[in-house]
């Protein structure tokens, strides 16, 4: 007995391969749930939060739908969409963050350079406008090849977790501030 694919022809081999990704359909659906996605993160583990490291005023998460492996954010606990409206303590939290970030990234995977910056408000990038994040995004030599251009696809050599628990690993305590 052939199933309705087979019968219609839809079932029949082709040239190209397949890379399944289910958990990108409320990214591209634009479903991103219930409020502000970086407000519920405190309070999921860090595992399941995919939460690197927590400080007084701001905290690191992995990026859900990274530009690279490892690709990470900066985050204050504050719902807050403009940096000239932080404090001077999360100003400082969030670049005691980034040096930690770069340490461990280079620890961990080896990169070579990064890329960090903000995207203020929905016009200059920002996918969650609302809640300011920065990114760093780790690079290598050679790290944008024909999938991202051609393919319109990124390869990610390790699940998310894992990353997480790889950097979080490799995290540097904090230098005592005197």
């Amino acid at each position: 007995m052939t199933s309705p694919t087979e019968q219609d022809g839809a079932g029949d081999p082709d040239a190209f391969q397949r890379l399944w990704a289910p958990d990108r359909l409320a990214y591209v659906t634009g479903d991103k749930g219930e409020g502000c996605a970086f407000c519920r993160v405190p309070s999921l583990s860090d595992e399941d939060g995919l939460v690197l490291r927590r400080g007084a005023t701001a905290y690191a998460v992995l990026n859900l739908y990274p530009y690279n492996p490892g690709h990470l954010m900066l985050v204050p606990y504050r719902h807050v969409a403009d940096y000239a409206a932080l404090t001077t303590v999360e100003v400082a939290e969030i670049g005691a963050l980034a040096q930690q970030a770069l340490t461990a990234l280079r620890s961990a995977s080896g990169a070579q350079g990064f890329n960090v910056g903000l995207n203020l408000g929905s016009v200059a990038g920002a996918g969650i406008a609302d809640h300011l994040h920065q990114h760093v995004v780790p690079r290598w030599g050679g790290d944008t090849n024909f999938m991202p251009v051609v393919g319109r696809t990124r390869v990610l050599p390790q699940l998310l977790g894992q990353t997480r628990a790889m950097l979080a690993a490799a995290w540097p305590e904090p230098p005592l501030v005197l």
